[in-house]
Order: C-alpha cells, then sequence, then structure tokens
C-alpha cells in the first residue's frame, strides 16, 4: 500500500513536470541565465503545541548557489527534529554538494556528493558521491526543467550494519516561477544499488514559496523518503509536510 502511493504521488508529480514542459516549451526560448555571485536562501519551519496534545516539531533548510556561463555550484542542507508526548520521532541531519560543468546544446556534466543521517529509521549515516550527465530541456529566468542520469557510491551503517555498494542515478529537477512573487518546485531522485534492484531509494520534494518582502517568504513543502530495504522494525516511507519561513541572502 506504502508503495502504491509513493508511485501514484511520483506519477502525478510527473505528470505535472510534463504538462509545465510542454506550456513553457511553447512560449520560452531556451537560453542560459547567469549568476556570478553567491546567493543563498534559509528556511525555519517550527510548530509546538500544548495542551490536549504534546508535540514539538522543527525544520531549518540551507541552500546556496553560484551560476556561471560554464559552471554552477550548489549546497546546502537541512535538518528536522520532532517530540511527541517527549517522545523522539523526528531526527534527520542531511547535507549535499554539487558541481556542474556545462557543454553546449544544454548538456552538462556533474559530480555530487550527498549525506545522511536518520536516527528513527535507525540510519547512523549514509554517504553516497559519484558523476553523471544531465540535460536542461528548459532554462531560462522563469522555468528550469532538466534531467540527470548517473553512477554513485554509497557507504552507509543502517540497523547497526556496515554495507557499500554501488548505485544508479536517475533525477529530475523543475522549478517555475509564476509570478514576481509565487514559484513552485519539484525534484526527484531514484537510486537503486546496481547488483540488485530490489534495494532501492526513492527521494522526492514538491513545495511552493510566496514572497512577502523582498526577502522573506513564506514556503510549504512535501518531502517523501522511501527506501525499500529498511532497518529491523522500521517502514519504508517517511512523508514530511513543512510550512515555514524563508530568507534571502
Amino acid at each position: 500500500m506504502k508503495r502504491s502511493f509513493l508511485f501514484d504521488l511520483g506519477a502525478v508529480g510527473m505528470l505535472l513536470l510534463i504538462s509545465a514542459a510542454a506550456i513553457s516549451a511553447q512560449s520560452i526560448e531556451l537560453h542560459a541565465p547567469t549568476n556570478e555571485v553567491w546567493k543563498s536562501d534559509a528556511s525555519l519551519g517550527l510548530t509546538v503545541t500544548r495542551g490536549n496534545s504534546d508535540t514539538l516539531l522543527f525544520a531549518v533548510t540551507e541552500q546556496t548557489q553560484r551560476k556561471t556561463a560554464t559552471h554552477e555550484i550548489s549546497f546546502g542542507g537541512d535538518a528536522g527534529y520532532g517530540e511527541d508526548k517527549n517522545v523522539e520521532n523526528k531526527e534527520t541531519l542531511h547535507g549535499y554538494g554539487q558541481f556542474n560543468h556545462l557543454f553546449p546544446h544544454q548538456f552538462y556534466g556533474y559530480a555530487r556528493l550527498d549525506g545522511l543521517h536518520d536516527g528513527i529509521a535507525n540510519l547512523a549515516y549514509r554517504f553516497t558521491a559519484g558523476p553523471g550527465v544531465g540535460y536542461y530541456f528548459i532554462k531560462d529566468k522563469q522555468t528550469s526543467l532538466s534531467a540527470e542520469i548517473g553512477t554513485g557510491f554509497d557507504f552507509e551503517k543502517l540497523g547497526g550494519k556496515r554495507d557499500y555498494y554501488s548505485t544508479f542515478r536517475v533525477a529530475d529537477k523543475f522549478e517555475r516561477k509564476l509570478n514576481q512573487n509565487v514559484r513552485i518546485w519539484e525534484n526527484c531522485e531514484i537510486l537503486p544499488q546496481t547488483d540488485n534492484p530490489d534495494n532501492f531509494k526513492v527521494n522526492s520534494e514538491i513545495g511552493v514559496e510566496s514572497a512577502l518582502t523582498k526577502k522573506a517568504g513564506l514556503r510549504v513543502y512535501l518531502q517523501d523518503a522511501y527506501n525499500s530495504v529498511p532497518a529491523v522494525g522500521r517502514v519504508n516511507n517517511d512523508l514530511k509536510l513543512v510550512s515555514a519561513l524563508s530568507w534571502k541572502f
């Protein structure tokens, strides 16, 4: 049931992605905007309840990027912590970095590194690194749509057991500015083990952000992390819906 829900969600996301691509491609000409300076943004979400319920949910994100005519650099991270009646039910820490070298005709090569800790899923650490290639179907000031394919190496400690193996990566990234104040985005990656495809991860996110001022905004996003082979006693799916204040700097 959980797997069915996951792929239904993924299918809806892909349909939205394809529709957006078709609409945008009709009116937007492909060209490569550049951003020679570093740009960063951060968000903070906090939910506290007391009385009949006693819960705490904390989520923070940060990302930085720089774009030139030949390179793109991005890195960032997010963390989450939650309690329900003083019992911990959320403990995550994630970081990533990616370097893209741009080629003519919207192609690029990339190198990416990810690190993840999830205490509730009994994941002490997981590091994934590897190269790949990507292609921008659309890239302008309003819309960005790309797909990536690559390989990688996974080193993890899950359920007290250390393991390492090679992976295959397929991903998409989509962002659309609906107007000066509102943007939407979607991204998804699938990471199967190359010699055991039944062991795979799916990480996806979909969200919307509305500007409150030139620097501040309100962000709502849904994150889903699926592991086909979780630690003993853990479920496959982790779903998180976050409302947060964001800040650009």
